[in-house]
């Protein structure tokens, strides 16, 4: 991180280091090598997100050794795609681990976040989309944003919807969730002048087509400049956010 390279640069300037063993130090930074990973420590110096573990399709050993890796590095860890299985096996390797079924995803922390200052806003159609929409928070929790939730506000009760919207302009992005149809992030984008990112999800009936639906019709939108991400990408909407409110 920036903090541990301040420092090696400063024990050199100090003479505390010498040149010879900072680089060896620095030689090991750009990614650790592993049998079946490359872990990215530049990865938050480059860009300002660390790296964030993808644990679908690997296997638990996996998922804790690279786990491992990153908190022997000083590194706070996140992962999505963890299955209840998985977070058990991680709360049980790891001091101050957490695993939320809901969404999915695991936290150890390692050190504080720096709060960021921006505000960002959490719009789930029903709470079907509610594993979606808690990945997303808690992502943005992870990195340090604020968050505000604001579950089963679809167009199928628009009132619902229109109870909250006076409130939503206070934030710098808002995130709005939907499967079926995918209206709700239309609907937003034509009474909000915020940044909206929109997430399609899965839910649905045969129509729906596991979110290829409202991932269309959210890219059809004619509500002006609306960002999309990928079908259940509750992850991918949060870091999109992130780069708003961090810009």
């Amino acid at each position: 991180n920036k903090e541990k390279i301040s420092k090696l640069l400063a024990d050199v300037s100090k003479g505390v280091k010498s040149p010879e063993d900072a680089l060896k130090e620095l030689r090991h930074m750009p990614f650790d090598e592993m049998d079946f990973a490359k872990l990215d420590g530049h990865r938050a110096i480059r860009n300002g997100f660390s790296e964030v573990i993808y644990c679908q399709n690997k296997t638990n050993d996996q998922v804790v050794t690279i786990a491992g890796k990153m908190i022997e590095k000083g590194s706070n860890v996140f992962g999505t795609r963890a299955s209840i299985e998985l977070g058990a096996e991680i709360r049980n390797e790891f001091k101050n681990a957490e695993h939320d079924a809901l969404s999915a995803t695991f936290q150890i922390i390692a050190h504080d976040v720096t709060p960021l200052s921006g505000k960002v806003a959490i719009l789930a159609a029903g709470t079907a989309d509610l594993k979606v929409a808690e990945e997303a928070k808690r992502t943005l929790n992870f990195f340090g944003a604020e968050a505000k939730t604001y579950y089963d506000v679809g167009v199928a009760g628009i009132h619902r919807l229109f109870a909250q919207i006076k409130g939503l302009e206070e934030y710098d992005c808002l995130i709005a969730i939907a499967g079926m149809e995918g209206a709700l992030p239309s609907v937003v984008g034509g009474l909000i002048s915020k940044p909206i990112v929109a997430v399609p999800t899965s839910v649905g009936y045969g129509a729906n087509f596991g979110g290829i639906t409202p991932l269309l019709a959210m890219l059809n939108s004619c509500s002006e400049g609306i960002t999309v991400v990928n079908i259940d990408n509750g992850f991918g909407a949060a870091c999109a956010a992130l780069r708003i409110i961090n810009s």
